[in-house]
């Protein structure tokens, strides 16, 4: 069932046939990935779809599951078949299948503005498990607008489980989430944050402490707490980091 699900992966995903960029579009594309994995704190790597390679992994441990970063750039989608457990590696594989499907249903010239995010396990290599955040986002398209490379962000889940699929637009007031009983996207307004939340999580990013921010705002600590509970249920998330990361997203 595991190779199944990971030659399911592979065979809905590669190109079959690839024209280079008019124009040489892509030229130099990896500087500034590279740039951003010296600032961020989550793991970035790029797959290129024509080979079902890793065209760039960051040497950020997160994702590595105890390989080196050019141990797991060797690997490529065979590092999908070797640490995601079964169950997840099937949903990764209908999320595949899924997520393409409606990726090549979006006007060509919309589709990198398009995100999609969702959660799964990797094993390390010493046998333990962590459950990570895994974003990936268009970086360069075919002529004739089939995906061709994707940069991808990983950072610690703050789910519980694996899952929470979620589709982004730049710029949209609407969101895509996976609903497991339907198999199917359906859409929802955007999760929305009132002036003061803004407020609020705009001190908590400037390193403002709890105290600092009550007496900027004028409440008490425990209402800076309810305030921040509340962000983090609205963008479901758990860190100030990743609220950030869906606000500006």
């Amino acid at each position: 069932m595991k190779k199944k699900n990971a030659e399911s992966l592979v065979t809905r995903s590669k190109l079959v046939h690839i024209k280079e960029l008019a124009g040489q579009e892509g030229m130099g594309y990896l500087e500034p990935v590279k740039a951003l994995s010296r600032l961020t704190y989550q793991s970035i790597y790029v797959i290129d779809y024509s080979d079902m390679s890793f065209e760039y992994v960051s040497d950020n441990p997160l994702f590595l599951c105890g390989y080196t970063a050019a141990e797991v750039q060797a690997m490529g989608y065979a590092f999908y078949e070797k640490h995601v457990p079964p169950g997840d590696l099937e949903m990764l594989s209908e999320l595949n299948e899924k997520g393409f499907d409606f990726f090549e249903r979006l006007p060509p010239k919309e589709r990198k503005m398009y995100s999609i995010n969702y959660d799964f396990h990797l094993q390390h290599k010493n046998g333990s498990f962590v459950l990570i955040h895994h974003k990936l986002t268009p970086l360069l398209l075919t002529d004739a607008g089939k995906m061709w490379k994707a940069m991808c962000t990983v950072s610690i889940a703050y789910h519980k489980t694996a899952g929470n699929a979620v589709i982004y637009k730049e710029g949209a007031d609407i969101i895509w989430r996976f609903c497991p009983d339907t198999r199917a996207w359906q859409k929802f307004p955007r999760p929305q944050l009132s002036e003061r939340e803004m407020e609020v999580l705009r001190l908590y990013a400037q390193g403002l402490t709890i105290n600092e921010i009550a007496a900027r705002v004028s409440v008490s600590p425990d209402t800076v707490k309810y305030y921040r509970r509340r962000i983090f249920e609205t963008l479901d998330v758990g860190t100030v980091v990743e609220a950030l990361g869906r606000v500006v997203s």
